[in-house]
């Protein structure tokens, strides 16, 4: 494997490079997603995004990702409607010609802790819509313009492999997210395509800003052995480290990012 392939250099150190790469990311006005778009735009990747409703964040990253030399616009609406996601997909066809990197990100965490017996329908079909029914759709876009070689990376949870009782509408996206890299994986492999899943523990985000208020925060730093709760860039490192020439023979797997968080058990 050569420097080129690489994406650095002898003089400057080995770096994640990926100038001239297409890149798409959903959820990316905030957070996690936020966090991918600068670090892709960083590595020198082109970066269209989606957002829900938040333009004003949404305009802030955009700004930030063009301030780095790249190319790089957002594109609003809720991508549990197969409408939204289509006409997301004609702007990136605009916009780009193609797709080289997908980081399927956006998804939704109710608050309220429910026990199953006593959830909602509405909150039932909302998490799922959200959180699984977005990604299918947008997946299935994405693959249909990805160039060979292409990258897939699903954010899902730690709460997709151990579960997460009060939640259990989010575990069970999360958990199908895992199940559907496994697949998806071998149905690519041909294109040289990897599909792989990141699956971070607590991260303080503002998804998250309730229970890690007061003593929560306390309580939760301590259950991890590196001692506290992951940031959004934590989880976006890993995210693009799959994106890139350095893990091209990575596929169908599931990385953690939790700190060492116990998984099981």
């Amino acid at each position: 494997m050569n420097e080129s392939t690489l994406g650095g250099s002898a003089a400057s150190g080995l770096e994640i490079g990926l100038a001239g790469k297409r890149a798409l990311v959903t959820g990316g006005s905030r957070g996690v997603g936020a966090a991918t778009v600068r670090l892709l735009a960083q590595a020198g990747a082109d970066v269209g995004f989606s957002y829900h409703n938040r333009e004003s964040d949404a305009r802030a990253v955009v700004a930030e990702a063009k301030s780095l030399g790249v190319r790089s616009w957002a594109e609003g609406g809720d991508l549990s409607d197969p409408a939204v996601a289509a006409r997301l997909f004609r702007r990136l066809d605009a916009e780009f010609g193609g797709l080289d990197v997908f980081v399927g990100n956006a998804a939704i965490w109710p608050v309220a802790d429910v026990p199953l017996s006593e959830m909602e329908d509405d909150r039932w079909r909302r998490t799922l819509a959200v959180n699984l029914d977005s990604i299918f759709y947008t997946t299935r876009e994405a693959l249909r313009r990805m160039e060979d070689g292409g990258r897939v990376v699903l954010v899902s949870s730690t709460a997709g492999q151990r579960g997460e009782a009060y939640h259990g509408d989010y575990a069970a996206t999360k958990g199908a997210l895992i199940s559907l890299v496994k697949g998806l994986c071998v149905e690519v492999a041909s294109r040289q395509i990897t599909v792989n899943a990141v699956a971070p523990g607590w991260i303080d985000t503002e998804m998250t800003q309730v229970p890690l208020s007061g003593d929560g925060r306390a309580a939760i730093d301590a259950a991890i052995p590196l001692g506290r709760v992951a940031t959004a860039e934590d989880v976006a490192g890993p995210i693009v480290l799959l994106c890139s020439p350095l893990a091209r023979h990575v596929t169908g797997e599931t990385l953690n990012v939790n700190g060492g968080a116990v998984l099981a058990g």
